[in-house]
């Protein structure tokens, strides 16, 4: 392949190029960019970027040096709308095609939102740097009542960082407990305590009917009729893939891009990254969407590897890893919370907030959780992969 271009310019996008080069290619490469920013870090923009303890420059995930080493062709602040892997063309807003012999789709995902909320003001999503710059002005405005809807790991750091700059929060979410699919019923529970711990109002089991405001909002009208006041609100409830550009382009997509386990489409020279890529799981045995910063690290070496040598195969077996850091508690989770897992705490105690659980299915850990206990976690997590894969086989 001559060229290779990469939509999106996220760390999956940029974990590509650095990966294409570490493996020797030395063709054109070209970044295709929906933001107008070179790739940033995206996990602080809940916690230190949203509170200003660091700036956008502390975000950057690469610097002047690197990027001329890589010598990438950065298209920046253009959208890609379609795909055409016969001609293979990438078509821009505006019309421009880039012309490609690879391309790797790292389109990632973007927040979902309420209806009737556009142009609504103080309603705020959070998945870029502009987000998360427009949600820290009103933030630090004064003292507003903040309202987060969701309480899923993003809902819950911004209301930790709420708190943390000393705002009245409260947080409304639908289930009944609280991350119950991530961790489960007993350590969901748990896990959503640390809110009124720190003394942020949880409404758990009651969906939202609506936002009160006309031009900048009030309030929020729950299920059952009660009103919140809000002079902002956040919108914490999930995502969806980046994948309409991909229409008609005979790249399968169901709630994202479908790949085989080395991140092949199906389709020749189409490879998929990150967020958007729909891979088989070896930890459940189905497709699924990894959502977390080592995968998209990790996956990107897998789809390079089947792009440049046209063979698709799987990368070796890790666990998924992925961590929140809420009231000053680091959380971190390795494995899968599968059904009929059941926790066990194997060091500290949850009075103290500081303990780890193994999660098991007939005998074998599939899963670890840890609060404030990092040395122990890791120790953990590296017992995983063989007992977890015989697990679910």
């Amino acid at each position: 392949m001559r060229s290779i271009t990469v939509v999106g310019a996220s760390l999956a996008g940029l974990s590509t190029v650095r990966a294409l080069r570490a493996e020797g290619y030395d063709g054109e490469v070209v970044v295709v960019g929906e933001e107008r920013h070179t790739p940033y870090d995206r996990p602080p923009l809940s916690k230190d970027f949203l509170k200003g303890a660091i700036g956008a420059e502390g975000l950057a995930l690469g610097d002047a040096d690197e990027y001329e080493a890589l010598d990438v062709q950065w298209l920046l602040g253009e959208r890609a709308v379609r795909l055409d892997p016969v001609a293979r063309t990438v078509t821009l807003t505006g019309g421009r095609h880039v012309r490609t012999d690879g391309i790797v789709v790292a389109t990632g995902a973007a927040p979902r939102t309420l209806p009737g909320t556009d142009g609504l003001a103080g309603v705020h999503t959070l998945r870029t740097l502009d987000d998360a710059q427009a949600l820290r002005a009103e933030l630090l405005d004064g003292r507003p009542e903040v309202v987060v809807i969701g309480a899923g790991f993003i809902g819950a750091e911004v209301a930790s960082t709420a708190r943390g700059l000393g705002l009245p929060a409260t947080v409304v979410e639908a289930l009944p407990v609280p991350l119950e699919r991530q961790l489960g019923r007993e350590m969901g529970l748990v896990c959503s305590s640390l809110h009124n711990d720190h003394g942020v109002r949880l409404l758990s089991g009651i969906g939202v009917a609506e936002l009160i405001g006309e031009g900048r909002v009030t309030g929020v009208r729950l299920a059952d009729g009660r009103v919140l006041p809000a002079d902002v609100v956040v919108v914490g409830v999930g995502v969806r893939p980046n994948t309409d550009w991909l229409v008609g382009s005979g790249v399968r997509v169901d709630d994202g891009v479908v790949c085989d386990a080395g991140c092949s489409t199906g389709v020749p020279g189409v490879v998929a990254v990150g967020d958007v890529a729909r891979c088989p799981h070896p930890f459940t045995g189905r497709h699924a969407r990894v959502e977390h910063w080592t995968n998209a690290t990790e996956q990107a070496k897998t789809a390079v590897r089947t792009l440049l040598t046209g063979v698709s195969a799987p990368a070796p077996v890790t666990a998924p890893y992925f961590w929140s850091d809420q009231y000053g508690v680091r959380i971190q989770v390795a494995g899968c919370v599968v059904p009929g897992a059941e926790p066990e705490i194997v060091e500290g105690d949850i009075a103290g907030r500081a303990f780890t659980a193994v999660y098991r299915r007939e005998g074998a850990p599939v899963a670890v959780l840890s609060l404030n206990q990092p040395k122990f976690f890791n120790r953990l997590r590296r017992t995983l992969v063989p007992a977890a894969a015989a697990a679910v086989a």
